[in-house]
């Protein structure tokens, strides 16, 4: 059986969504059909927006999210009507060659179908009025009443976790805490510069106050930023605009400079400043991301000594294991999330939402259902 409900779609860059009734279903294989109930505003969405991001239109964007399981397919497993779920946005097949190796996101089919806004059997799940084929961004598509996803992108949570902090766990919270506990390696005692406190910065100092780091420098440009970093796990707050950030990794690291920097800004001088910031041996971690054509320079003489780059897309997700141990962290009093939540808006609220974002006004607006 199908079903009818209203999405926000982009039928053009840089154009407003519109709110629409679209269809979607009958459900087949390992579907599975989410009543959304809240999704996150992310940089993600704005690039698809701006034109940074290619993507076939029409289209629903929407990549965090968390919801309630309305209807399974014959095939899917491990689910049941009603369960709460946080939303995955990389499904992966599980026996390709990436897959073999321990690194889903870089999944064969995840990769083929992404860049198509098609589901991960290739095919479209839901249509506009007059029958046209309805893309959904990340295999989700969560501006919407309902999304039909791959059972494994749908991971049930405890129902007590409220809807609004579960989805930021989907996307910002995963990727921020996952690169300082599954990517960054960093040991007890570490320095640690996280650049960038947006909500996915944020997340990273969660992520290395997690991991045992002595010492966590948060920098922004926003003051205000900086002052949830601040009490939400940074020992030091730095204006990007006022200090030298390869100065400042020294004067708090004995002179070497940190041993970690997370960059999640997405700017070349932050891409830039990260390399300088880090120590002979240490480890950057990029998150931030720029148009897909742009170049980024950096001097030679900063990428020497022994120097680890590595970018990482979504903090080395295993969302079947890291959503509900995150899930469990919030509730025991030991990840923040309801810091992160800048405002709730209505779905008619989401070019406003979009606006207050590119302004830098707000750390996670979220739309609820």
């Amino acid at each position: 059986m199908s079903i009818e409900y209203r999405a926000a779609v982009l039928h053009a860059v840089r154009s407003p969504m519109t709110i629409e009734t679209v269809t979607a279903g009958p459900l087949s294989g390992n579907d599975v059909l989410v009543r959304i109930k809240a999704a996150g505003l992310c940089h993600t969405d704005l690039e698809v927006i701006a034109g940074s991001l290619r993507y076939p239109m029409p289209i629903v964007l929407g990549h965090e999210a968390s919801g309630v399981v309305e209807a399974v397919g014959p095939e899917a497993r491990g689910l049941a009507i009603g369960d709460h779920v946080i939303l995955s946005w990389n499904p992966h097949c599980g026996h390709c060659f990436y897959c073999d190796r321990g690194l889903p996101i870089l999944c064969e089919s995840y990769l083929a179908h992404g860049p198509k806004a098609v589901a991960f059997d290739g095919a479209h799940r839901a249509r506009l009025a007059d029958g046209h084929p309805l893309g959904q961004l990340m295999f989700l598509g969560a501006f919407a009443e309902y999304c039909v996803v791959a059972d494994h992108q749908a991971i049930a949570v405890p129902k007590e976790l409220p809807f609004d902090r579960a989805c930021l766990i989907g996307c910002a919270v995963m990727t921020g805490v996952g690169a300082a506990l599954n990517i960054a390696e960093i040991g007890y005692g570490d320095a640690v510069m996280v650049i960038g406190c947006g909500a996915v910065g944020l997340a990273a100092v969660q992520g290395a106050r997690l991991a045992g780091a002595g010492t966590i420098i948060a920098v922004d440009l926003d003051n205000d930023k900086l002052e949830l970093a601040e009490k939400i796990g940074a020992t030091n707050r730095i204006n990007a605009g006022d200090a030298d950030l390869a100065a400042v990794s020294r004067a708090k690291s004995g002179g070497r400079g940190v041993d970690v920097v997370i960059e999640a800004a997405g700017q070349p001088a932050s891409f830039q400043a990260s390399v300088e910031a880090v120590r002979p041996g240490g480890q950057v971690i990029w998150l931030g991301k720029t148009d897909v054509e742009s170049e980024v320079g950096f001097r030679w003489g900063n990428l020497m000594g022994e120097k680890r780059i590595r970018r990482s897309s979504y903090g080395g997700a295993r969302p079947a294991r890291d959503f509900p141990l995150l899930a469990r962290a919030y509730l025991d009093g030991s990840l923040f999330l309801d810091e992160l939540i800048t405002r709730h808006i209505a779905l008619e609220e989401i070019e406003a939402g979009f606006a207050a974002l590119e302004r830098g006004e707000a750390i996670r607006s979220v739309v609820m259902f």
